[in-house]
């Protein structure tokens, strides 16, 4: 009898243990590179599946995000001086030029740049978490080249963008068949923070919604102003 209570007892913690181990599929800040391509204005004028202003706010989520949580990130752009033009000033206020260095390419294909490609792969990280513009070209290359590399690739849909819906939706398609895992800026965002005691990270993170998360942070400022929470 005390030998059968025993083993239950052990059973028991063995999974309670078990149910605090998160999903090895989950990012966390240490285990991915974010790799941010072309958020430039010369390829948002043309992008058609999402606004504008929805567009700059999922960016600035996504590189505020990554400025929080201190993740390894790489920016890039596409003939800057010459045609694209500067990325948003979302990424720029998070990111200033002189101090994080854009890598500038003619490629269409990030992972076919000698530079961008020893600095995504420099970082030592399995895990890549893609977003830019656009998703059928300057998305698609690098996911698919990532993914040949036996690199876990997550691409972030509303932080991308294309010339016409389908465009950007075939896109997504054919990563996700080719096995990358489709992710929004938001889920992004909150999937790093992960648990809300990490008071570290609360205001931060909390702050940038409310400045960019839209009808979400609207809910934030309402609930810290007249409900004190």
């Amino acid at each position: 009898m005390k030998k059968n209570i025993l083993s239950l007892l052990m059973a028991c913690c063995t999974i309670a243990a078990t149910a605090q181990k998160p999903s090895p599929e989950l990012l966390d800040p240490n285990n991915h590179t974010l790799v941010m391509i072309d958020h430039e204005g010369q390829m948002a004028f043309a992008t058609k599946n999402i606004t504008a202003d929805e567009l700059r706010n999922n960016v600035a989520i996504v590189a505020g995000a990554s400025r929080i949580f201190k993740v390894p990130t790489v920016i890039t752009t596409v003939a800057e001086r010459s045609f694209a033009g500067p990325v948003f000033p979302e990424i720029k206020g998070f990111y200033p030029q002189e101090s994080s260095g854009y890598i500038d390419r003619t490629t269409m294909n990030t992972w076919e740049d000698m530079n961008a490609h020893k600095a995504i792969t420099g970082k030592n990280k399995k895990k890549i978490v893609f977003s830019g513009l656009w998703t059928s070209v300057c998305i698609v290359g690098p996911v698919l080249s990532a993914i040949s590399e036996d690199y876990e690739v997550y691409v972030l849909t509303d932080a991308c963008g294309d010339v016409t819906r389908e465009a950007h939706d075939q896109a997504v398609t054919r990563m996700v068949q080719a096995g990358a895992r489709p992710m929004t800026a938001i889920q992004y965002l909150l999937e790093l923070q992960r648990d809300w005691s990490r008071k570290a990270t609360y205001g931060p993170v909390n702050d940038l919604v409310k400045r960019y998360g839209g009808a979400y942070g609207l809910g934030l400022l309402y609930a810290h102003d007249m409900l004190k929470h």
